[in-house]
């Protein structure tokens, strides 16, 4: 289950991944299989060999996109999210979210 972000945040992360930009949505997020962690963050990008790309210089794999036909995306969310968004200065997403 998702919340905390507004149908204009996921408009225009859908407009960015879909003209190729690698795009960042992070919400508030509910998951059984995931303890713990109650946000994530999405990193898209219709152009798969540039988010693939992109992924390569965190160490994320290309097979953890997940799929999606129309915005394909890495899911991030634990260490690993907050490391990605320091390092990419997504500071509004940290503090909004209390991302440590």
């Amino acid at each position: 289950m998702a919340f905390g972000v507004n149908r204009n945040e996921v408009r225009q992360w859908k407009e960015k991944v879909s003209k190729g930009e690698i795009a960042f949505l992070t919400h508030f997020w509910l998951d059984d299989r995931f303890p713990g962690c109650d946000t994530v963050t999405k990193v898209g990008c219709s152009d798969l060999g540039k988010l693939e790309q992109w992924g390569f210089q965190y160490g994320l794999k290309p097979q953890w996109i997940h799929q999606d036909e129309r915005f394909p995306h890495y899911d991030l969310f634990g260490d690993v999210q907050a490391r990605i968004l320091k390092a990419e200065g997504i500071w509004a997403q940290l503090k909004r979210f209390n991302i440590e």
